[in-house]
């Protein structure tokens, strides 16, 4: 059996993240679960791109602020306490814009861990991968 009891605030951040990302997975080495707490300043994404992943289901627990979700289908504002779902094949790009008044904190789980995003642009094209 195995347990794991992690201090977010303790672990290192992700090297070349575009916000502050303290990989939960990474530190119990999961091998099935994509588990994370991010930290976005206003003008900052928690995605390295605008993406959608083939089969992994993720999911946005808003601990503090509002997050912000770009899809095709239009936004969606997340307020604290809530939590937004993204299904396979469905494009996101989850930010805290420019003129937000505070940092937004974002414990982001999926699964499988090791499906990579793949970078999506308005026309729905595929343009590679970019990891998780």
């Amino acid at each position: 059996m195995g347990y794991h009891r992690v201090d977010p605030d303790s672990l290192a951040r992700t090297d070349d993240y575009p916000c502050d990302r303290r990989s939960v997975s990474d530190a119990t080495d999961c091998s099935v679960l994509h588990l994370a707490r991010y930290e976005m300043a206003p003008g900052e994404q928690l995605p390295r791109t605008y993406h959608y992943h083939a089969q992994r289901e993720e999911a946005f627990y808003v601990l503090r602020g509002r997050l912000h979700v770009e899809t095709p289908d239009g936004e969606y504002e997340v307020p604290a306490g809530e939590v937004f779902v993204a299904e396979p094949e469905s494009p996101h790009r989850a930010y805290n814009p420019e003129d937000a008044d505070e940092p937004v904190a974002v414990v982001g789980t999926g699964a499988p861990r090791t499906d990579p995003a793949l970078e999506y642009d308005l026309d729905g094209d595929e343009q590679g991968q970019r990891g998780d």
